[in-house]
């Protein structure tokens, strides 16, 4: 009699949360606000839909993960039959919960060769040949290309020794006045290469040398994979004397030429929208569910893709305002190309729509802890702040551990996960982090449990991230997190910047100053 009392109690409370919430969150049609409950309402009832987000529910994902990587070779990489059984497993759920799925196409190198050895001569002031690799080497992924055409120093005076930790190229502003068609010669910094290979394309770049920097240690070429490459131009690195040597004229010119080619593979990333809430105000929330090699993947990134996963299953039938657009990325950890091409992909009218991004990679880490992308930068340490919106989202998350007494830290946007292209496209963005190699420090130990002097994740990127390698309680608690910041947005965007909306006033603006000077 008790056991039946209890169950149908259970029954009851489920149906009465699975009624409220679509009640509470449906908008009004005369609502003309940004939003039509309060936060603190909204935070009651995101609490409330995160209570429905199981810990044993996303363990179920996890295992059919590790069942998938054990017939699958071991792993569930990018372009490999165990990615793809991943992506079919989190489809046929997804589809069967009522939603309609897409996919877009990610590519990635599967293989690169040099045909023969690269070719950087002077041709003018005076001929000179550098030799090949004692001066120059070249960047693996490169394209081939044999270009001859002035070379440009971007956003640098280049002293007698090279400026040490140099942001030259970091920015688009950097290629200011820069002349298309020339060679960009640019010093190693501190912004990934990528970044800027990047924006030396987008200013018309001919071919891109590299130069170190000149710090001890760091005089000689560097050979280093800068993953992407379809750029069309050849890309080499030069040592600190051949760098100084090129920028010492003005009217230096060069023959820049690497025969090489590269095999792409090509994998995909699975996209879902929820059927309800407002096209033109998007809430995305992704997760990478490509894992290495090596092994399994399951706290990498196994874990934010289950969590992702069950939050999209438990919203399928709640009405929302906003439209919420779930990501499951392929070939993150090939260098973050599903997120990168997939937001590349995008108009600009596109891209405004999304109002923020929440990302949750690595969110069960054994020896974890309850780290917040730092939206505000308020460490005042590492990399800055994230796009206004930003701090919002890490505050949305505050809240919801301090409301159970949980810890938790800030931690950088340091481009290692699938916010940076959102970020380098001005989106807000935030989410959640357990911590990889890093190593915990005795103060975390004592604020978060587990192991000082040990990283938060001993098999990161190794065999043994299988299905033993999660912390249960981290990955119940920080699931329940993913619910709650989902449900949140997804009626609530206070705080967040319409993009959208301000490119529309100036657009208007813009017709309106065309009208009265056609006047």
């Amino acid at each position: 009699m008790r056991l039946r009392l209890r169950r149908s109690m259970v029954r009851t409370v489920t149906l009465v949360t699975a009624l409220a919430l679509p009640l509470a969150f449906t908008v009004p049609a005369s609502a003309t606000t940004a939003t039509t409950t309060s936060p603190g309402v909204t935070d009651v009832l995101a609490n409330v839909f995160a209570t429905q987000i199981k810990g044993k529910n996303i363990k179920k994902h996890l295992d059919k993960f590790q069942e998938i990587a054990t017939a699958n070779g071991g792993n569930r990489a990018a372009g490999t039959p165990g990615y793809d059984a991943s992506l079919a497993y989190v489809q046929d759920k997804l589809r069967k919960a009522g939603y309609k799925t897409s996919t877009t196409d990610v590519e990635f190198p599967l293989g690169w060769e040099e045909a023969s050895p690269s070719v950087l001569q002077q041709t003018a002031p005076e001929a000179k040949t550098y030799a090949n690799p004692a001066d120059f080497v070249t960047v693996v992924s490169s394209s081939g290309g044999d270009v001859t055409a002035q070379v440009q120093v971007v956003d640098a005076v280049i002293p007698p020794t090279p400026t040490p930790s140099s942001t030259a190229g970091c920015e688009a502003s950097d290629f200011a006045g820069f002349v298309p068609g020339r060679i960009a010669l640019i010093q190693r910094g501190t912004c990934p290469f990528i970044d800027k290979a990047t924006n030396a394309k987008a200013a018309g770049a001919a071919g891109v040398i590299f130069f170190n920097e000149g710090q001890p240690g760091r005089t000689d070429p560097l050979l280093f994979d800068i993953i992407e490459w379809r750029f069309g131009f050849p890309i080499v690195m030069a040592s600190t004397a051949v760098g100084l040597d090129l920028a010492d004229s003005p009217n230096t010119t060069v023959r820049l030429k690497v025969d090489a080619e590269t095999t792409v593979g090509r994998t995909k990333n699975l996209i879902a929208d929820t059927r309800w809430g407002k096209s033109g105000e998007i809430v995305a929330v992704g997760a990478h569910l490509d894992g290495v090699p090596e092994g399994a993947g399951i706290n990498d990134n196994a874990s934010g893709s289950a969590a992702v996963l069950e939050t999209a299953l438990k919203l399928a039938h709640v009405p929302t305002k906003h439209k919420v657009r779930f990501a499951w990325w392929g070939a993150e950890e090939l260098g973050l190309l599903g997120s990168d091409q997939y937001v590349a992909g995008l108009s600009q009218a596109e891209k405004d729509k999304i109002r923020l991004y929440l990302n949750f990679d690595m969110i069960a880490s054994p020896n974890d802890g309850t780290f917040l992308y730092d939206g505000d930068d308020s460490d005042a340490e590492g990399a800055p702040a994230g796009p206004a919106g930003s701090p919002e989202i890490e505050k949305r998350l505050e809240a919801f551990y301090a409301k159970r007494s949980l810890p938790f830290e800030g931690t950088d946007f340091t481009g290692r996960s699938d916010y940076g292209a959102f970020i380098a496209n001005g989106i807000p963005a935030g989410g959640i982090f357990t911590g990889a190699e890093g190593i915990k420090t005795p103060e975390q130990a004592a604020k978060f449990g587990g192991t000082a002097g040990v990283a938060y994740d001993p098999c990161y990127h190794a065999a043994c991230d299988g299905i033993d390698n999660i912390n249960a309680a981290a990955l119940e608690r920080n699931s329940k997190a993913v619910g709650y910041a989902t449900a949140f947005f997804a009626y609530d965007l206070t705080g967040i910047p319409d993009r959208n909306a301000v490119t529309a006033r100036s657009a208007a603006r813009t017709a309106a100053a065309h009208e009265g000077a056609a006047r």
